[in-house]
């Protein structure tokens, strides 16, 4: 395995929205672009990114693929 996608899928899903977003704060514009509003939601420190994503309607894939993937970027110094 290359150290580039050592950590590629970081993210299932059945992380809660708060451990994420703790743990990786530049996530945080990936759940806007979703239309995920959940930083500031009571409910996102116990409800998983799947259950919130299916609950809004958003396609969970795509959203887990996007939070991988901006977790996995090189940092912009």
């Amino acid at each position: 395995m290359t150290e580039n996608n050592k950590n590629a899928n970081i993210i299932t899903g059945d992380e809660t929205f708060g451990e994420v977003i703790q743990k990786y704060p530049q996530v945080i514009p990936v759940f806007f672009q979703f239309g995920l509003h959940c930083i500031g939601c009571h409910i996102s420190a116990y409800e998983s990114i799947k259950d919130g994503a299916a609950a809004h309607g958003v396609e969970v894939e795509k959203l887990i693929e996007a939070l991988n993937k901006a977790i996995n970027e090189p940092k912009k110094d």
